[in-house]
């Protein structure tokens, strides 16, 4: 028979992260790496491991995630974002807690492009009245 797994889609900024699921000792492995391995920073990890946390699956599951595009910050972003889908396609009772934390919400902020004339998206040449 085979195993049961969740999987989803997590997204942030220009990052992609496919998640699966399943039962398993709490290994979290990004890109056939250990998450220790992938993500150097502890605030990315904990990033990471909150939806788990939170929903009390800790040790229960199994996390396999790749992730594409972007930054280690975008890329962490989009592995929570695709775990906290994952948790509620395998239990839906956790959605209000997850949505409550804004684990379900895909960040939509973006980097602004940059604008002709000017030297980025805000910034502009120093004015000169003279």
């Amino acid at each position: 028979m085979a195993e049961i797994q969740y999987s989803a889609t997590g997204r942030r900024k220009t990052s992609v992260a496919r998640v699966v699921l399943t039962p398993g000792s709490g290994k979290i492995i990004v890109n056939k790496k250990p998450i220790e391995d992938y993500f150097p920073r502890e605030t990315l990890r904990m990033m990471i491991r909150q939806p788990i946390e939170l929903s009390g699956l800790s040790g229960k599951y199994d996390v396999i995630a790749k992730v594409v595009g972007g930054g280690l910050s975008g890329q962490a972003g989009a592995v929570r974002h695709g775990i906290a889908r994952a948790i509620v396609e395998l239990n839906g009772d956790l959605r209000f807690k997850l949505k409550k934390e804004g684990f379900l919400t895909r960040d939509p902020r973006e980097k602004e492009r940059k604008k002709y004339g000017q030297k980025g998206a805000r910034k502009r040449f120093q004015f000169s009245k003279r």
